[in-house]
């Protein structure tokens, strides 16, 4: 389907939502999740492995499981096979989310050979009771479908990936995650189009390779 279509079929019932939150100065969406995040301990993040060095510190994203929108359940060890991973924090309702998708689905596939994969992760695939929003879910498969990502898309688990997650309140946000599960480079706010995010992996991918 072309791309197009796919706004149309989307912004016209998402756009006024997305709106409603707020389009910040680099294209992010507000996103007010606080309610869901409530049950994540504020000091989460510090039951992760962490390594000091010379003056820097590492952060692992630790132990975690979570599942795909098809039932299918990614760990830590998703990372074991690539050089950087790519993390895209998303909402269904968020139309700069959506409109770059594709792009990063290009993204992996130009980049795959140099150890770079990207995974998605739908921020509001999850309630305020820690369960996964069936509606959204069903919503994230018409997208996936829609856009023919190869990419996982994922539902938080209820430590938001060991509290990686709760503190966000604007997306789409990216940050990225080398081999060893551990944080690395810079943290993105906003959308940004395919030759954009190539120059930002290609810069990471060099220091994560270190």
């Amino acid at each position: 389907m072309k791309m197009n279509q796919l706004r149309i079929l989307f912004l016209s019932g998402i756009c006024s939502a997305a709106l409603l939150g707020g389009c910040g100065p680099n294209g992010n969406v507000s996103f007010d999740h606080r309610d869901a995040a409530e049950t994540v301990e504020n000091d989460q993040m510090d039951t992760n492995e962490t390594e000091e060095a010379g003056g820097t510190e590492t952060v692992n994203v630790g132990e975690f499981s979570m599942q795909d929108i098809n039932g299918e359940t990614y760990t830590q060890d998703m990372f074991a096979d690539y050089n950087l991973t790519m993390i895209n924090v998303f909402a269904t309702w968020c139309s700069p989310c959506i409109n770059e998708i594709p792009d990063l689905q290009k993204l992996r596939e130009e980049m795959k050979d140099q150890g770079v994969n990207v995974a998605g992760i739908v921020l509001d695939g999850i309630d305020a009771s820690g369960s996964a929003n069936e509606e959204t879910v069903e919503t994230a498969k018409v997208l996936a479908d829609l856009t023919g990502v190869s990419y996982p898309f994922l539902i938080p688990d209820q430590s938001y990936m060991n509290g990686r997650l709760a503190g966000i309140n604007a997306v789409p946000e990216t940050f990225f995650v080398d081999k060893e599960g551990n944080i690395v480079g810079e943290t993105y706010s906003g959308a940004r189009s395919l030759e954009e995010w190539k120059s930002i992996v290609e810069a990471e991918l060099k220091e994560a390779e270190k």
